[in-house]
């Protein structure tokens, strides 16, 4: 176990894991396979195990800049997969209406938007895919802005916060190793496979208006 923790500790100490994190969110709305989430987990494992003995520690992720760190880079990835939707045109449109998943999600997020659902938005941030979904249909759908960013602002804090919370909980139940870690994921994975669930529901967008 000790071996363990010096592995995770070693692999998520130095002011490099701040802008690994940050690329890995960034880049997971275009990329979902990118374990930003485990990245995420992992350092606030590490963290969690080094509160009271930074000096021990001295390059040991901290909790708040790790928590700022993945909701900015959350909410600025979301924006641009925003933007590049909204400016797609056309191209965009023919490449959305290919993908049924895409279509289907850029109607319900047009009418839940429209009528103030935009908790879907965060729900959907914790689906596997759904942020890459939700981001792309609501620029493709062509949301003003005040109808999405404000949502998928308030998605990233929420994901970020449950993330970090996870891994954190994870290193003061279990210490900082990686099964920890690896319950801690599997816990987020839960979350997101309850949220696809959700959104799935027949009844989880509101109806259209008559």
């Amino acid at each position: 176990m000790l071996d363990s923790m010096g592995s995770l500790k070693s692999l998520t100490s130095g002011p490099w894991i701040y802008p690994v994190v940050a690329t890995s969110i960034l880049l997971d709305v275009f990329l979902p396979v990118l374990p930003s989430g485990f990245l995420v987990i992992s350092a606030a494992t590490a963290a969690s195990a080094s509160l009271g003995a930074a000096a021990a520690h001295p390059g040991a992720p901290a909790l708040l800049p790790l928590l700022l760190t993945a909701a900015a880079a959350s909410a600025l990835g979301d924006f641009l997969a925003y933007r590049l939707a909204l400016r797609g045109g056309r191209r965009l449109d023919r490449a959305i209406s290919r993908s049924r998943r895409l279509t289907v999600a850029r109607e319900r997020l047009g009418t839940a938007l429209a009528r103030g659902g935009g908790l879907i938005v965060v729900l959907a941030r914790f689906a596997p895919a759904g942020r890459s979904v939700v981001s792309l249909g609501a620029g493709a759908a062509r949301r003003r802005p005040e109808q999405f960013l404000p949502w998928s602002a308030l998605a990233a804090v929420v994901w970020a916060s449950y993330s970090v919370g996870l891994g954190w909980l994870g290193g003061q139940w279990l210490g900082a190793t990686w099964f920890s870690a690896t319950v801690s994921t599997l816990a987020l994975l839960l979350a997101g496979a309850l949220a696809g669930y959700l959104i799935r529901r027949p009844d989880a967008a509101p109806a259209p208006a008559s």
